[in-house]
């Protein structure tokens, strides 16, 4: 010890140290990253596959690709969203629609991807909406734990009967159905799809794709347009089911819901100010940067942070109303 130190420096210098510590103590962590979920993924994304033979053409994303496309958009949940079966029947148009219209894979691939990543992963169940035994195939995936069925995207119409027991299904278990809808291509009679809302009130559904998109105008009446780009008149189908049912959700991933964003923004504000509670952030896409312009689910957090309004109506949408409806 240097005793030329003194009792008055040694006084200062420990109450110096103190005081730094009290400060260490009590200095602010770092807030942690707020939560996103993703209500709409696939894997096995993005490649190609010949519809005859099934055999992939090209080369899909990989689950370390798409691992690292969730965590660089920032999601901290993400819904995985198998496809059916590989069958050769009108509702995949003769193999065409198999793979979700790609090379996305069955049931299998999703469970075990979130049972080994719990954390960040749940799973839907899946199944071609009219084989005999879709039920029974997306049954013994409710029963390990999915979270939703779909995404239903088969060439069938949307009240019949074989919907209807998915319908019933989604009841008994009490959990959502999301479908694809697609004008002549996927779940048939969009416009008279009211009747299954008002049959089944205690299913919940949750609508996306080009048409359930296209029809949040009013005056759409082309419905062979799938991607419009004019002004939005308020009042369409898809605003009215939003507004008159309340087991009427909405997805806003993919090209079809980024553009119903960018083809009016001034509406967009509205229309999300106006089902705040009843709109859900998905991605929906198939790059493997997760960010920037080449990443649609990147740009509709984006969009979402623009254009919500408030803190509280963005957390509802990039998380809340997820949250609820999926009860993650």
């Amino acid at each position: 010890m240097n005793r030329s130190f003194s009792r008055r420096q040694f006084i200062g210098t420990s109450a110096l140290a103190l005081a730094g510590a009290s400060l260490t103590l009590h200095a602010k962590e770092p807030a942690a990253p707020e939560q996103v979920i993703d209500i709409h993924q696939h894997l096995d994304y993005g490649g190609k596959r010949d519809p005859k033979t099934w055999d992939q053409t090209e080369a899909s994303r990989n689950n370390e690709q798409f691992i690292a496309h969730q965590a660089a958009m920032g999601v901290t949940k993400t819904i995985l969203l198998p496809a059916g079966r590989l069958v050769l029947r009108d509702s995949t148009h003769a193999g065409q629609s198999n793979g979700l219209e790609g090379t996305v894979t069955p049931n299998e691939t999703h469970y075990k991807l979130a049972k080994e990543f719990p954390d960040k992963f749940v799973f839907g169940a899946n199944e071609v909406s009219d084989l005999p035994e879709a039920p029974e195939v997306i049954e013994k995936y409710l029963k390990l734990g999915a979270v939703c069925i779909g995404e239903q995207k088969f060439g069938v119409e949307c009240d019949s009967a074989e919907m209807q027991k998915l319908y019933k299904l989604a009841e008994a278990y009490n959990v959502p159905i999301l479908m694809h809808w697609q004008h002549k291509m996927y779940n048939y009679g969009f416009e008279r799809f009211y009747k299954m809302l008002e049959k089944y009130p205690k299913v919940n559904f949750v609508g996306h794709a080009q048409t359930w998109w296209a029809n949040i105008d009013k005056d759409h009446k082309d419905q062979a347009v799938l991607y419009p780009t004019t002004k939005v008149t308020p009042g369409g189908t898809t605003d009215r089911y939003l507004s008159d049912y309340a087991n009427m959700w909405g997805d806003m991933s993919a090209g079809s819901g980024h553009g119903a964003i960018k083809r009016d923004e001034e509406h967009y504000r509205e229309f999300m100010k106006r089902h705040q509670d009843k709109l859900m952030f998905g991605s929906d896409c198939a790059d493997t940067i997760g960010k920037g312009a080449g990443c649609t689910g990147a740009l509709t957090i984006a969009s979402i942070r623009k254009l919500a309004g408030t803190k509280e109506i963005e957390r509802k949408l990039l998380y809340g109303n997820a949250k609820k409806l999926f009860k993650l």
